[in-house]
């Protein structure tokens, strides 16, 4: 217990080292000096509340609200002094939102517990004393060996141990981590893989040893020591060998694995944290509004206690006939005395701060979310995707948007990719009809001179068809999962029933183009590759992967040919390939992919080297000594991938085509009409990216394109800049476009964020190429900081003030972090144009009319105390103080909230330029909140020197607040007046709303005229029978 209040204080960090060690099955050593590591459970918590913390930690967190604050203040004060009203008045408004609250946050955590309790007790079998138990997934411990069957979840990050294959892979998809729906191979060390059964698993002696929990879903550093035969033997681990929670198992019966991490350290809880708390526009302007009425709230009360005091200062009334001060009261301090009216002053006024704009706003904000995911305009037929909302607290800034942030692949384009061209030993090829046709030439060779390509033709196809990770599925569901050869699928069946699936689209394109002009991927067994010449098998051995990382931006194969030879093939984009490379067509392969990149497709160089045995054996060495290294593994992994990928022979290069998505050209020119500044962020080279911008509007042929490329130097960066500037001043030209690249952003941000930002502000457009994915995040996340716009697409969305991702075929990671998820990005433009069009309308006028209507019902309590000698006599009876902003006056903003239309949505989508109408929070500025608090000043003064003079002398008072006339006693006193006061009130502020509500629906109606006739009914039965 000690050890876990240390832990919650910090004070004892359950991780001492940097790596953890995990004794396969808990066999732990027999020496009695060994103390177990202490780890997490596996149970996961996704609830914020326990049953009991509820109440402590909500009421905590709810009075962090400063108006609530207020109002608990106010609530104590009335119960310690002698106030004009009953501490009812605040305390039932303030129980009445702290209950609603409450309730609604008890409920949400209730879900998560539900969710939580069932993922739990999920059953889960864990082999334990030599045989297969079942036990609920709460119970598994790091070290447990876990069976996890076909198609079942995987309960907890483990290491594969085995599985009914017997090269021990298995096949994962990863969608409810990552999105993404394609088949990945996993692997396991060849020592653990022969143990397949629950007998040889109870004999195998294993310790893993890896790095401590962390969220990268795609890094996982560590090794396995295998005791086989009395010998250790020690074996690299890598994010291919790690299987995390929440993958599923397909195409494999059943796998065995070593838990590592648990419950809330594995890496799919650590990706669930809660992300920090984005606050809107709006909301920093209420708060605002709140400060500057709380000032009024005391002026008024200071003004109140001061007159008071004045007017007191003469003896017949300091102390009337009519109210004798006891002998306390004569003898009290008078400082007490000051503060003591000054509170009850401050008491009658509180009021003027609408305890229930909070929870209204709530509501509000909830409720109209649904409005997003129910727009049949944002639902996408054929991927049967509606919009999603994950946070409701922002809608009003869809309506704010001044920049907007796109990545461009699965963005702006499908992200389905379709081969079209390439360069094969300078010589530039298409394809036609299933075939390689060069440049210049028709098709009207022989269908068999298809098998007539020469060498390098054919090397150039080989490479391509090797150098991947795609994996093959058949239509026939178990044809992976049994023994024998895959290879024989692809002779068994026709080629039409085999199908590729792949991480990169690029990947896919590049394979199945190989495949049509008749170079085949026929499939991988263990660490055998088969590829089809033209009908003739050939196997090569897989000798190492040298994975795509964004930092070199490529990925190469080293393989054992059929002949003996090793062999590397390399492929990448050509700034990370061809500086590497010595020999091949260089120049002339490095102008055919400049020539592809302007017309818009994705480029590829493919290169390769050949090992002598000598160098072979040097490179093996360099390779696995860092891949078991578990200290700075990535660094090493680098110098060795450079020490390999060097010397190549420049095979030739790809050219990819990604379509556009559909009307992408007229939502980027609306958004432009719209005053929005579209920034497009992509890793594509610089033509590449300038011809995509151009075929899809966000440059256009009239605009003056601004170029900030390979700055190599803070000065070039600083002069160039410098440059930019004064071209956008001398240039007459109504808009400009600014191309930046990776290097150059960097240099520009570290050295000269001023500078850069004058040069962006004034471009209409800005496209960002050569970007890693790691560029992408912090460039944004600074240039948020400095721009603070709202972003789009697969990028760092976590960082930006309202994120929107798109639901493409890239990934779920970029929809998962977004605040709003749309199918596509023509339906940006109905998202901002309209609905943050309506929203902010809607919630701009629901926080200034409650200022407004609180002005109008606190300030007639200002002016009545000039009238009662400031003896803070309440105007109004306490059920009406206490029900007027719960019930008489709160649905009808409500419902207007929801549903005001100020202009027909057709005409918004139609006129993109209405949306400058509302940009820099336009409706709550200082001007307009003026005028909704001066109206309410106004509107007050009317409601009551109109009634003082309505009822003339009728407001002399008796003791009882009654008059006797002629005989007849009547019902003419201060609660008559007061009374009178609230009711023309009430009539104005609803009628105002009534006013200000352009679209109509019956549930405005109703709540509208419903509100009057309520507050009729109810004092006609408060005021006439129960009083």
């Amino acid at each position: 217990m000690l050890r876990w209040i240390r832990q919650q204080l910090g004070f004892d960090p359950p991780h001492q080292s940097d790596t953890r060690t995990v004794y396969v099955a808990n066999r732990f050593p027999q020496h009695g000096h060994y103390i177990p590591q202490r780890f997490a459970d596996n149970r996961i918590i996704s609830s914020k509340y326990t049953i009991w913390n509820f109440v402590p930690k909500n009421l905590f967190e709810q009075f962090r609200r400063i108006a609530n604050f207020y109002f608990l203040i106010i609530f104590l004060v009335q119960l310690m002094i002698d106030t004009p009203t009953s501490p009812v008045t605040s305390g039932l408004p303030l129980f009445f939102v702290i209950t609603v609250t409450a309730i609604k946050q008890g409920y949400e955590d209730w879900l998560r517990h539900k969710a939580d309790n069932e993922v739990n007790g999920a059953p889960v079998f864990v082999v334990r004393s030599g045989s297969l138990v079942q036990t609920r997934s709460k119970n598994i411990r790091v070290g447990d060996i876990v069976r996890v069957a076909k198609d079942e979840t995987f309960p907890a990050d483990l290491v594969l141990l085995s599985s009914d294959r017997s090269e021990g892979t298995c096949h994962i998809t990863t969608a409810s981590l990552d999105g993404e729906t394609n088949l990945k191979t996993h692997f396991s060390v060849a020592e653990t893989a022969v143990c397949q059964s629950v007998s040889q698993l109870e004999t195998l002696q294993a310790v893993v040893e890896c790095q401590q929990p962390e969220a990268d879903l795609y890094r996982f550093v560590g090794r396995i020591t295998v005791t086989h035969h009395g010998e250790d033997v020690v074996r690299p681990l890598g994010p291919e060998n790690l299987l995390l929670r929440g993958a599923r198992l397909k195409n494999t019966k059943e796998i065995f694995g070593v838990a590592v991490y648990t419950g809330m350290e594995s890496k799919m809880a650590l990706n669930y944290k809660c992300k920090s708390q984005k606050r809107s526009a709006v909301e920093k302007s209420m708060n605002t509004f709140l400060i500057i009425y709380l000032v009024i709230l005391l002026v008024e009360a200071v003004l109140s206690t001061i007159l008071k005091y004045a007017w007191q200062a003469e003896d017949k009334w300091d102390e009337p006939f009519y109210n004798q001060k006891t002998d306390q009261e004569k003898n009290s301090s008078p400082i007490l005395k000051f503060i003591s009216d000054f509170l009850a002053f401050l008491v009658l006024y509180n009021f003027i701060i609408p305890i229930s704009l909070y929870v209204t706003v709530e509501m509000q904000k909830f409720l109209g979310s649904f409005f997003i995911g129910w727009d049949l305009d944002l639902y996408h037929e054929e991927s049967d995707q509606k919009a999603q909302v994950n946070t409701s607290d922002l809608n009003e800034e869809l309506g704010q948007v001044e920049y907007v942030f796109t990545d461009k692949t699965g963005t702006l384009t499908e992200n389905e990719m379709q081969f079209r061209e390439c360069s094969i030993n300078g010589i530039k090829y298409r394809e036609v009809n299933g075939k390689l046709v060069p440049e210049g030439r028709t098709d009207d060779s022989p269908d068999g001179s298809m098998a007539n390509l020469d060498g390098e033709e054919l090397l150039f196809l080989k490479a391509v068809s090797l150098c991947h990770t795609v994996q093959i599925s058949y239509d026939q569901p178990d044809c992976l999962s049994g023994a024998g050869d895959p290879f024989s699928h692809v002779n068994g069946f026709s080629s039409n029933e085999m199908e590729y699936y792949a991480a990169s689209p690029d990947e896919k394109a590049l394979v199945e183009a190989a495949k049509r002009i008749g170079v085949t991927f026929s499939g991988i067994r263990g660490d055998t590759m088969e590829i089809k010449t033209f009908g003739k098998a050939e196997k090569y051995k897989l000798l190492h992967v040298l994975e795509f990382d964004a930092n070199r931006r490529r990925m190469s194969v080293i393989l054992e040919s059929p002949s003996g030879g090793k062999v590397l093939f390399t492929k990448g984009a050509e700034s990370a390939v061809l500086p590497f490379a010595t020999s091949g067509e260089i120049e002339k392969t490095r102008i055919h992919v400049d020539e592809f990149a302007l017309r818009g497709l994705r480029t590829l160089v493919v290169a390769c080297r050949h090992f002598s045995p000598q160098e072979y054996i040097e490179v093996d060495r360099h390779l696995n000594s860092a891949r078991t290294a578990l200290q700075q593994r990535e660094e090493r992994l680098q110098q060795a991938f450079g020490y390999v990928e060097k010397n190549l022979q420049v095979l030739g290069a790809t050219g990819v085509e990604d379509k556009l998505q559909d009307k992408v050209q007229e939502t980027i020119e609306s958004l432009r009409l719209a005053g929005i500044k579209v920034w497009v962020l992509t890793g594509d080279k610089h033509e590449t990216a300038v011809s995509v911008s151009l075929s899809c509007g966000h440059f256009h042929r009239t605009m003056n394109i601004l170029e900030l490329l390979q700055q190599r130097s803070d000065n070039e960066c600083a002069e160039q800049l410098r440059r930019l500037a004064r071209r956008i001043k001398e240039d007459h030209v109504i808009q400009h476009g600014l191309v930046v690249d990776g290097a150059s952003l960097s240099l520009a941000l570290r050295e000269h964020e001023k500078l850069f930002m004058e040069v962006c502000k004034n471009c209409s457009a800005v496209l960002c190429c050569r970007m890693a994915p790691l560029q992408k995040a912090k460039g944004s996340s600074r240039l948020f900081q400095l721009l603070a716009f709202p972003g789009v697409g697969s990028g760092a969305l976590t960082a930006l003030s309202v994120a929107a991702g798109i639901m493409g075929k890239e990934g779920r990671q970029a929809v998962r972090n977004s605040d709003y998820a749309i199918a596509r990005f023509r339906f940006l433009a109905k998202l901002l144009l309209v609905h943050g069009h309506f929203y902010y309308i809607r919630i701009a006028t629901l926080v200034q009319y409650f200022f407004y209507k609180n002005v109008c019902f606190i300030t007639p309590q200002f002016l009545y105390q000039f009238f009662c000698l400031f003896s803070q006599q309440t105007l109004y009876d306490s059920v009406y103080l206490t029900l007027y902003n719960i019930c008489f006056t709160s649905l009808p903003i409500l419902v207007y909230s929801l549903f005001e239309q100020l202009v027909h949505p057709h005409v918004l989508q139609t006129k993109p330029v209405l949306y400058r109408d509302i940009s820099r929070n336009a409706l709550l500025s200082f001007r307009t909140f003026l005028y909704w608090t001066a109206l309410g000043f106004c509107h007050a003064f009317v409601f009551f020197f109109g009634s003082y003079t309505l009822m003339g002398e009728d407001t002399t008072l008796m003791g009882n607040g009654q008059i006797l006339r002629a005989n007849r006693q009547l019902m003419f006193g201060n609660w008559t007046f007061g009374t009178l006061v609230f009711t023309v009130m009430v009539i104005t502020v609803t009628l105002k709303l009534a006013l200000e509500t352009h679209f109509w629906t019956w549930m405005n109606h109703f709540v509208t005229w419903g509100s009057i006739a309520f507050y009729f009914i109810f004092s006609l039965f408060y005021g006439g029978i129960i009083w």
